[in-house]
C-alpha cells in the first residue's frame, strides 16, 4: 500500500507540472458543432443580402404589371432579333461549298507554271463565295465550325484562315441554307467565284459543291454586343 500511494502521488505531480496548472484534457481546436453553426451564420447572412438585391432589382425595374409586361415586350423581341441575327441553331436545305489549296501530282509535284499564290485559297476567294451566296437570298451561312454574322470578317493570315479569332487550315467548308437552285447559280454567275474555279482546273485546287437536304448550322455564341463602335451622327444613322 505505502508502494502504491507513492506512485499514485509521483503521477499526480507529474500531471499537475505537464499541464502547468491547467486542464489535461482542454484544447482549442474548434468543435465540429460550431464550425456548423458558423456556417449556418454565413448561409443566412448571404441568404439576407440575395433578398435585398433581388428586392433592389425588382423596385429598378418598377415591380408593377406594366414593367413586367414591358421586360416581357423586349424578351420576345430579342428572341425574334437573335433569330434574324444567326444567334439560333438552323437546320434545312443548303449547300455546302468546299474550298482548298492545291495538292500534288502522284509524283509529288505541283504545275511548272503555277506561283506559290496560284496553289492556295485567299480571302478574296471566301468572300467571293460568301458574297455570292448572301445575294442568292442565304438564311444562314457557317465557314468552317463558326457562324456567320453582320460583324464576322474572315482573313487570311499566310496560308490559313483567321476567323473569330481562330484560325483555321484549309479545306475551307462553307455551308449554307436556303434556295439551293438559287445559290448555285448565283455561284455560276460570280465573277470571282468563275476566275477561282480557272485555277481549280488549271492549278488543281479544290472546288466542291454539294446540295444537302439537311444542313446544320450552329448558332453564334460570342458576345455581339460592339466595344468600339459608336454613333455616326446625332441620331446614330
Amino acid at each position: 500500500m505505502p508502494v502504491v500511494c507513492l506512485l499514485a502521488g509521483l503521477l499526480l505531480a507529474t500531471t499537475h507540472g505537464v499541464s502547468a496548472g491547467g486542464e489535461i484534457r482542454r484544447s482549442d481546436a474548434p468543435r465540429l458543432v460550431d464550425l456548423v453553426r458558423e456556417a449556418q451564420s454565413g448561409v443566412d447572412r448571404l441568404t439576407a443580402q440575395r433578398d435585398r438585391l433581388v428586392s433592389a432589382v425588382d423596385n429598378h425595374h418598377g415591380g408593377s404589371p406594366g414593367a413586367t409586361a414591358a421586360l416581357q415586350a423586349i424578351t420576345r423581341r430579342s428572341d425574334q432579333l437573335a433569330a434574324q441575327a444567326g444567334l439560333n441553331p438552323l437546320r434545312g436545305p443548303g449547300l455546302v461549298v468546299t474550298l482548298n489549296d492545291a495538292q500534288r501530282d502522284a509524283e509529288g509535284r505541283f504545275p511548272r507554271d503555277a506561283a506559290p499564290d496560284d496553289l492556295v485559297v485567299h480571302q478574296q476567294d471566301i468572300v467571293a463565295v460568301l458574297n455570292a451566296l448572301w445575294s442568292a437570298g442565304a438564311e444562314g451561312i457557317q465557314v468552317q465550325d463558326q457562324r456567320i454574322i453582320g460583324t464576322s470578317a474572315p482573313r487570311c493570315v499566310g496560308n490559313t484562315l483567321l476567323l473569330g479569332g481562330r484560325t483555321y487550315s484549309p479545306p475551307y467548308v462553307i455551308s449554307a441554307i436556303g434556295d439551293v437552285p438559287a445559290m448555285q447559280a448565283a455561284l455560276t454567275a460570280a465573277p470571282l467565284v468563275t476566275l477561282y474555279k480557272q485555277y481549280a482546273v488549271r492549278f488543281g485546287l479544290g472546288y466542291t459543291e454539294v446540295p444537302g437536304s439537311a444542313v446544320e448550322l450552329t448558332g453564334y455564341s460570342a458576345p455581339v454586343r460592339m466595344k468600339y463602335a459608336k454613333p455616326a451622327g446625332p441620331l446614330g444613322y
